[in-house]
């Protein structure tokens, strides 16, 4: 066994090919951490590079959940091409209704699941269908149930999250969505623009081509050319396959070769029909010959499958549950009023925080100081209305009783004169007529 590292203690060059502290792809402000680390040779087998085979087989045993929507107007072949992709009968023929049948006025939302297995690999598959989608004289809005179905099922996980016990958490959001179009060979219409505008940042867009038997090598070509010049004008983000540093070349060359197949031109089918040659494939037969669906010469179900179920059915959950998911969650949460610190996922430099810190603190003594002074003024003017009014009332009481005196000193004054000038002091009562009469009756 190879060692994956070597010992560091003086800055030797590892087996990264960079010396300790120098990896190119690490911040300058983490050398003092990293250099802090020791790495240590292994003398023998451990055993952790067995995780990949434990994941592996843990994943097998609880087994995979997928759902995939698919949205057009009606006879493109949505129902075939599901059932030619997972080589099962998910969805049975379909009997054309009678003219005098009532057809319905909005978009309908069909769901419809299966388990399946492949290799002792179980997967459950759900399949979300929109009959009615683009099928009306007046199609506005009729993206309305579709965008309500996603949102409903992201609101569905987010309540599964917020339970208290959360061990079985059913996983039902839609993780890609194929999106049909009319092989008109012109453009995209108003409805597929107006479709893909509202739903690209909420699922994972695939857009598909259907019956692409009808039209020619030359005419597919000029097609998807305006297809995807038309998604670029309005800014619609699609699927990508996405690519890796450290894959090899043969995977970034498969990578690369879906993606130019995008949009892809596909032809379904469920039925096997024989070949000139005696050949039995899943085809379409016509009179001039057999189209061949699992022919990449005849259309792109191939590459189509490929990213769909076999390369990157993964990386569509992944995206939807990272990416997708996460921003409809935090626009979620912040309309109702959920906000959450920016600084928590922060790197802070330890004596910038103490500076913060100080400041802050700083700015809270002097708020307190301030509030003390206010109070102090406070409490001092209250305390001088209060000796101003007892000042005021004391001064009244003085006047009061100065005049009280100088009234009495007054009296006292005319007692005196009329003394000194032989008068009574106290004035003698008048006679009545009542004595008089006593008197002389006597």
């Amino acid at each position: 066994m190879s060692d994956s590292y070597t010992s560091s203690h003086n800055g030797d060059a590892s087996a990264n090919g960079f010396t300790n502290g120098s990896n190119p792809s690490l911040p300058t402000g983490h050398n003092s951490a990293i250099s802090s680390v020791i790495r240590k040779k292994l003398m023998g087998y451990v055993g952790f590079a067995n995780l990949p085979n434990q994941v592996h087989r843990k994943s097998v045993r609880k087994g995979f959940q997928f759902t995939a929507m698919v949205v057009g107007e009606s006879g493109l072949g949505k129902s075939t091409l599901i059932n030619t992709l997972f080589n099962t009968t998910l969805y049975p023929p379909k009997e054309p209704l009678p003219p005098a049948t009532e057809r319905p006025q909005t978009v309908a939302i069909e769901s419809i699941g299966a388990d399946i297995e492949e290799n002792g690999v179980r997967l459950h598959l759900t399949v979300v269908d929109t009959p009615g989608f683009g099928d009306f004289v007046n199609n506005d809005d009729s993206w309305k149930p579709i965008v309500e179905d996603i949102e409903s099922r992201f609101d569905s996980y987010l309540e599964q999250e917020n339970r208290v016990n959360r061990m079985k958490i059913v996983d039902n959001r839609v993780h890609a969505c194929l999106y049909f179009i009319q092989p008109t060979g012109h453009s995209l219409k108003q409805i597929d623009i107006e479709f893909m505008r509202r739903l690209h940042t909420k699922v994972n867009l695939i857009p598909v081509i259907a019956k692409a038997d009808t039209m020619t090598d030359e005419e597919i070509v000029e097609f998807k050319e305006r297809i995807l010049a038309d998604i670029a004008h309005h800014n619609i983000h699609i699927f990508q396959a996405p690519t890796y540093d450290n894959e090899d070349e043969e995977t970034i060359a498969e990578a690369e070769e879906i993606a130019s197949k995008i949009p892809f031109a596909v032809v379904g089918s469920d039925r096997l029909v024989h070949t000139p040659d005696g050949r039995e494939v899943r085809g379409r037969a016509y009179p001039w010959g057999v189209v061949e669906v699992d022919n990449e010469e005849h259309c792109d179900f191939v590459k189509l499958r490929q990213m769909l179920v076999r390369t990157y059915m993964e990386e569509l959950r992944e995206y939807t549950n990272d990416v997708l998911y996460e921003n409809w969650r935090t626009e979620k949460l912040l309309n109702m009023g959920v906000a959450q610190d920016s600084t928590v996922f922060k790197e802070i430099n330890p004596a910038a925080r103490m500076q913060e810190e100080r400041v802050i603190h700083e700015a809270k003594l002097a708020k307190m100081e301030a509030e003390m002074k206010m109070v102090f003024q406070q409490k001092v003017q209250e305390k001088e209305a209060k000796l101003r009014q007892s000042e005021t009332e004391l001064y009244a009481r003085h006047k009061e009783m100065k005049d009280t005196l100088e009234k009495q000193r007054a009296d006292l004054e005319d007692k005196k004169h009329k003394i000194e000038s032989g008068r009574p002091v106290t004035p003698e009562k008048p006679s009545t007529g009542k004595k008089n009469r006593f008197l002389g009756t006597r």
